[in-house]
């Protein structure tokens, strides 16, 4: 059974910075490319950031490039998003998923991120 686990939102200022995690079990995570996606408030869920399953290639959405890094730890079947210089904008909860340009599980229960004075 495919479980991914986020954790590390809160509630940060504008600028500050936040590191999501997420726990992925149930499949080879090793061989998949692994991704984040946020969803806003009233909008659709957007990919955010995709990691490459071993060679560490990567892709971001233009409105986080220079801001996020994406990388993850195949010992530890972890992803991580690190999050600098966040804005109000990016305001969302945030999901992790296998797959490098479209979702391949069910998404997990998600963490939220509020980028707030």
């Amino acid at each position: 059974q495919v479980q991914l686990v986020e954790s590390g939102g809160g509630l940060v200022q504008p600028g500050g910075s936040l590191r999501l995690s997420c726990a992925a079990s149930g499949f080879v995570f090793s061989s998949f490319a692994m991704s984040w996606y946020r969803q806003a408030p009233g909008k659709e869920r957007e990919l955010v950031a995709a990691v490459s399953s071993t060679s560490g290639r990567t892709n971001y959405a233009d409105p986080v490039k220079g801001r996020f890094t994406i990388s993850r730890d195949n010992a530890k079947n972890t992803v991580y998003l690190q999050m600098n210089r966040l804005k109000p904008e990016d305001t969302a909860a945030y999901y992790c998923n296998a797959g490098y340009s479209r979702p391949l599980h069910s998404w997990g229960q998600g963490t939220q991120v509020t980028v707030s004075s």
